[in-house]
């Protein structure tokens, strides 16, 4: 194991500097895994239809007060091209584009894990396949060794053709005569 990697299992002692206290690499691996969740929980959210009808609400509201509202209420002067405005859309995607990469980045590390673990399955089915073929030729091997029921019956009719002929030889050689007139056998 790396010393850099804590193993995720509960069976290896947690690696400690001093009294305890967890290793510096551990604590910046957990912050570093909540704000990647923070940074897909943003760019999640901007990705959808309500944030860009939100931010477009907005602008429109944004706009019509400082054009049509109060003089003495605008606080971004049309004159100026609503420079507050322009300044806060720009930190807004100055801000959004690195964050949507952050969350690409993860997302591209899920699906390489996700892709490793499918090419061992793909692996593991393909032997599995092909030791079931293997099995199965094997099986047919076996079977064309087996004799067919042609065969049985050729061989069942030669053993009853042999024992008939085994039965005739046991039989008298002399066969025996008997008349109604002799009461007694012949000797």
């Amino acid at each position: 194991m790396s010393p850099f990697k804590r193993g995720n299992g509960l069976d290896a002692p947690r690696a400690t500097g001093g009294l305890g206290a967890p290793r510096k690499s551990d604590e910046r691996s957990g912050n570093s895994e909540r704000f990647g969740r923070w940074t897909e929980s943003i760019a999640r959210g901007m990705g959808t239809p309500w944030f860009l009808f939100a931010l477009t609400v907005v602008c429109i509201a944004w706009l019509a007060w400082n054009t049509y509202g109060p003089q003495t209420f605008r606080f971004d002067s049309a004159a100026l091209g609503f420079t507050a405005l322009t300044l806060i859309l720009s930190l807004q995607a100055s801000y959004a584009a690195p964050l949507l990469l952050l969350a690409q980045n993860r997302q591209d590390d899920r699906d390489r894990v996700q892709i490793e673990q499918d090419r061992q399955r793909a692996e593991r089915n393909l032997a599995d396949t092909e030791f079931l073929a293997r099995e199965v030729v094997a099986l047919r091997l076996a079977m064309k060794e087996l004799p067919d029921r042609d065969f049985v019956r050729a061989e069942l009719k030669a053993l009853l053709a042999e024992l008939a002929a085994e039965d005739e030889t046991n039989a008298d050689p002399e066969p025996a005569t008997h008349s109604s007139d002799d009461a007694e056998p012949r000797r």
